[in-house]
């Protein structure tokens, strides 16, 4: 079993759902990197989703992607990504998820990609253009280093690919909630995107857990992703947006605070 796989299982045992928090590995910088994480485990967060910075990130929007241009402009690479994790595993065992593209990782060779992530303490991968028909390769290397292969469904992926992904992966499957990239402020879901986590929690059913993200924004949106039957939702955009727009000496403490008020959402009551 690994962390993620542990952390569901605790949580169900709780009657909680998971909340799922984004972080850019050097956005603002590698220091406040470590910070914003600890914020996100203070305030609650039972998984961290590190971005590892891609020149060409095809799935992200503009707030993602302007925290990865910065970041690479700061120098951000596999070398520093590591240390960053390193620290942040000395302090915590909550289960953290290594989000980058499928390129970085092949050019660097999976084998030694894989190995060194693992040695660091990164618990799982998400890659969003890896597709599973090329994934043979990755998954060997990813079973090796008993890891999490965490693969991507959308509102129009067929029932029988989403089986075929389900088969694919492990820790859990994530659905993008919207047509597009991530980082939308919609205030409300589009009913595709809810029937899309009913559709997808009834082929998944107990074997795999859910996590829905892309365009989660607020505890509101967060009830009404989780009522659907999502497992856990992710957020991501929104915290890089608080980090943006929030003054220095102010940030770990609205980071803490925004994490709090959408873990509540997990909560049974």
């Amino acid at each position: 079993m690994s962390r993620i796989q542990d952390k569901f299982l605790e949580l169900k045992s709780k009657n909680q759902k998971a909340f799922i928090a984004y972080a850019m590995a050097g956005y603002p910088n590698d220091k406040e990197t470590i910070s914003i994480i600890r914020s996100l485990v203070n305030g609650g967060a039972d998984i961290v989703e590190i971005g590892l910075p891609f020149s060409d990130p095809l799935a992200d929007g503009p707030v993602i992607q302007n925290a990865s241009f910065q970041a690479l402009q700061k120098g951000m690479n596999l070398y520093r990504f590591l240390k960053i994790v390193k620290k942040i595993r000395s302090g915590t065992d909550i289960p953290l998820v290594l989000m980058t593209y499928a390129n970085l990782v092949y050019s660097q060779g999976y084998d030694k990609f894989i190995s060194a992530i693992k040695k660091a303490g990164i618990d799982g991968v998400i890659l969003p253009d890896m597709a599973i028909e090329e994934a043979e390769e990755y998954l060997k290397i990813i079973h090796k280093n008993k890891m999490d292969a965490i693969f991507l469904i959308s509102p129009n992926t067929s029932q029988e690919r989403i089986k075929r992904i389900a088969k694919a992966s492990s820790g859990f499957v994530y659905l993008v909630s919207t047509y597009g990239t991530t980082g939308g402020t919609q205030q409300q879901f589009q009913r595709y995107t809810l029937d899309a986590v009913k559709n997808a929690k009834k082929i998944l059913g107990d074997k795999l857990p859910l996590g829905v993200g892309f365009g989660v924004n607020n505890p509101e949106q967060a009830r009404s992703i989780l009522k659907t039957g999502a497992d856990a939702i992710i957020v991501a955009s929104a915290i890089l947006r608080l980090i943006a727009n929030t003054p220095k000496a102010k940030v770990h403490s609205k980071i803490v605070s925004f994490v709090k008020n959408l873990k509540k959402t997990t909560i049974s009551e």
